[in-house]
C-alpha cells in the first residue's frame, strides 16, 4: 500500500516538531542550577533576534561547541562541566546551566561562575530574573523534611519561606521569593530517590520558570500604578469640565478642545500600555500553570508556593487588571 499523502501544508512539519523543541533537562540529584533571564529595556518584542543568537554563538564559540541551527531559538547541549539550556522567548532570553553535584555549599554561586563575566556584561539587555538552584538528594529512609530542616532552611528568609511536598510524593520543593545579597533568588529542592530523572528536570524546570515569568509579569505594576494614578487626575479634569458645561462658565470650542485633549491622552495610554497588560495576563497565566503541575501538598503548616502567591503575587495582578 502507498503511503504518500497529498500535497501538505507548507508549515505541517516545522509546527509538529515546535511540540518538541524545548525539551526537559534530565536531572539527578544531587546538582546545581543557575537560570538568568535578559529583556532589553524597551520594545523587547520587536528586537533583532540575531542579537540574541549572536551572543549565545560567542559563548559557544569559547568552549568550543556546536552552534545552533540557523534561525533557532533554543538550544541545549555541553557546555565545559554542564549543561546549557537557552531559549528566546518574545520578550526576553533565557540561560540555565546545570552542573552535577552539590558544590561546597549551598548556593555558593558555582554555576555562574562558569559564564565568563565579560560575556555577561556584553548580554543583549538587562536581569530581569536570576535564580540559584539546589537540588539535594534524601537518602534511602531518610526523610526529606529532615534533609531540610539540617541546614538547607538557614539560606532563606523563614517569613517569606514557601515549601511544600510537591509531584505526590516526599520530594520538596520551595523558594522564598527574595532577591538575596548576591541579586541572585533561591529555589531548592530535596528529591526523593525513586524520583527520576525526567520527572526531577521537569520540576526543576517549572520551580525556574515559575520565578522567572512571575518576575517578568511584575514590571506591568509601574505602569498599572502610573496609568492608575493619571487616570484618577483625569477624572476630576472630566468633573471640572462637566461643572463648566452646566455653568455654561466656557465656549462650545472651548469645551470641545479640553475633551477632545482628554480623549487624544486616553487613546495613547491605552495604545502604549496595551502590550503590557496583554503580556501580563498571559505570563501570570503561565504562572499559575507551573504552581498546578507540581500538585502541592501542605508540608506540617508551611505556606505552600501557591499561597504566597495569593498573598503576595495576585494583589500586583489584580491592580494591573483594574488599571487596564
Amino acid at each position: 500500500m502507498s503511503s504518500r499523502l497529498p500535497i501538505q501544508h507548507e508549515h505541517r512539519h516545522a509546527l509538529a516538531n515546535e511540540l518538541h523543541a524545548r525539551p526537559f533537562p534530565e536531572l539527578r540529584a544531587p546538582c546545581r542550577a543557575v537560570h538568568l533571564a535578559f529583556k532589553q529595556p524597551n520594545l523587547a518584542a520587536e528586537r533583532d533576534p540575531e542579537t540574541d543568537r549572536a551572543h549565545l554563538r560567542a559563548l559557544l564559540d569559547r568552549h568550543g561547541a556546536q552552534h545552533p541551527a540557523p534561525g533557532a531559538d533554543h538550544w541545549m547541549g555541553r557546555l565545559g562541566r554542564a549543561e546549557l539550556k537557552w531559549e528566546r522567548h518574545t520578550e526576553f532570553v533565557t540561560y540555565t546551566l546545570f552542573l552535577d553535584g552539590e558544590g561546597d555549599a549551598p548556593f555558593d554561586g558555582a554555576p555562574l561562575a562558569l559564564l565568563p563575566r565579560d560575556w555577561l556584561d556584553d548580554a543583549p539587555g538587562v536581569v530581569v530574573s536570576a535564580s540559584l538552584v539546589h537540588v539535594a538528594a534524601a537518602a534511602p529512609g531518610q526523610d526529606s523534611e529532615g534533609v531540610l530542616a539540617a541546614g538547607l532552611e538557614d539560606h532563606f528568609v523563614r517569613e517569606s519561606l514557601a515549601v511544600a511536598r510537591i509531584l505526590d510524593g516526599d520530594t520538596i520543593a520551595g523558594s522564598d521569593f527574595r532577591i538575596h545579597e548576591d541579586g541572585m533568588s533561591r529555589i531548592v529542592v530535596i528529591a526523593s530517590p525513586d524520583l527520576g530523572t525526567r520527572r526531577l528536570g521537569r520540576s526543576v524546570q517549572r520551580l525556574m520558570e515559575m520565578e522567572t515569568y512571575a518576575s517578568i509579569s511584575m514590571l506591568t505594576l509601574p505602569v498599572a500604578r502610573r496609568v492608575s494614578g493619571r487616570l484618577a487626575e483625569i477624572d476630576r479634569e472630566l468633573s471640572t469640565l462637566a461643572q463648566s458645561i452646566a455653568a455654561d462658565g466656557a465656549t462650545a470650542r472651548e469645551q470641545l478642545h479640553a475633551l477632545t485633549s482628554l480623549s487624544a491622552e486616553i487613546e495613547r495610554m491605552s495604545a502604549e500600555s496595551a502590550f503590557r497588560f496583554g503580556a501580563a495576563q498571559a505570563y501570570e497565566a503561565i504562572v499559575a500553570e507551573r504552581i498546578d503541575v507540581l500538585r502541592e501538598t501542605r508540608l506540617h503548616g508551611r505556606q505552600t508556593m501557591r499561597e504566597f502567591m495569593l498573598r503576595r503575587y495576585k494583589p500586583a495582578m489584580r491592580t494591573c487588571r483594574a488599571a487596564e
